[in-house]
């Protein structure tokens, strides 16, 4: 059998994140989601999102990348949440048998606004 590999990162809220004001959180995450747009813009994300009531609540996110691992590092490292200590990742290969999953290519939210928009 053969098999795909690709890049996964978990984000994850460090216990000593720093508390900000709730503004200061919004522009955050804003800078987040427009830095991870531009990685699905660039080819580097496959797919992206939040986790939904985890059992672990400091789960923030999942990132399927195509890219290698220290490449995956170097680019969450230079987001802007990572940057700021409220995010801290966990970098991973993940291996599945080949073909079972396709990434599509659609647009992804590159603010909090756009988000909560929909369509």
């Amino acid at each position: 059998m053969r098999f795909d590999q690709h890049t996964v990162v978990l984000l994850i809220r460090p216990a000593d994140a720093p508390e900000l004001p709730q503004d200061a959180v919004d522009r955050l995450q804003d800078a987040h989601l427009a830095h991870q747009a531009g990685l699905v813009e660039q080819g580097h994300v496959l797919a992206a999102g939040p986790f939904l009531n985890p059992d672990d609540e400091r789960l923030r996110g999942f990132v399927v990348l195509s890219v290698d691992p220290e490449a995956a590092r170097e680019l969450y490292h230079n987001d802007p949440a990572v940057r700021a200590g409220r995010l801290a990742v966990q970098v991973m290969s993940w291996m599945l048998p080949e073909g079972i999953l396709r990434f599509e290519g659609v647009p992804v939210p590159r603010s909090m606004l756009e988000a909560a928009a929909g369509d």
